[in-house]
């Protein structure tokens, strides 16, 4: 295993977590810093109720690639006969936690970033894609029925490790990427802690994903 090139691909996916999606496209496009307006978050949830659904999704879409970009740069390295085909896993969680920090605290952006969820998501479609939609499924049904976008990330954050346990797919599943999904879950209740202390006072901030049109 060749260290200097583990250390260098490290960097390469914590600079990855790092692009701050959000404040480049909100300065590229509109003229704002993001992290000035609604919640001060850096993320994709913010960019939604600021700049409008275009402007989120995009800021979404391209923080899920930096997660899942970071995890794929494992199956690089053992291309390149760095790490064995035992270690793609290890390395896939690796390089995308050190991508999920660099989104928390990412150097481009004086190290005031997101919370992490997108970027979260793009490992774990990297680790596990088919666990990873059905938390994407249940994400989506927590959100339209409670309108609590960060009720359904804490939710959908605690499914990846638990229906993982029960075996969903009906084939027992490596125990790290378990560890894995319990470290993820911990990571977003960390991350949202403002947030459960606003929902539980029934003070959160509603997102709307679909609007119901009356018959007339």
């Amino acid at each position: 295993m060749n260290v200097l090139i583990i250390c260098a691909t490290t960097l390469v996916a914590y600079l990855l977590g790092s692009i701050p999606s959000a404040v480049w496209y909100g300065q590229a496009f509109f003229g704002l810093d993001i992290r000035n307006y609604g919640s001060g978050n850096a993320g994709a949830t913010n960019t939604f109720r600021v700049l409008g659904k275009r402007a989120g999704t995009i800021v979404m879409l391209l923080d899920v690639l930096k997660g899942y970009t970071a995890a794929i740069l494992s199956t690089i390295l053992w291309y390149a006969d760095v790490i064995t085909i035992n270690e793609i896993l290890t390395f896939k969680i690796v390089f995308g936690l050190v991508a999920v920090i660099g989104h928390l605290y990412p150097v481009f952006a004086n190290f005031k970033g997101g919370k992490g969820v997108a970027t979260l998501l793009g490992m774990m479609l990297a680790t596990h894609p088919e666990m990873a939609a059905v938390c994407i499924g249940i994400f989506l049904l927590v959100v339209i029925a409670s309108q609590y976008v960060s009720l359904g990330s804490i939710l959908a954050a605690l499914a990846f490790p638990v229906l993982l346990l029960l075996q969903i797919f009906g084939q027992k599943e490596n125990p790290l990427l378990i560890v894995f999904g319990f470290i993820v879950f911990l990571l977003v209740v960390f991350t949202h802690q403002k947030n459960i202390g606003r929902l539980l006072r029934g003070e959160e901030s509603r997102t709307i994903l679909i609007r119901f049109r009356k018959k007339h």
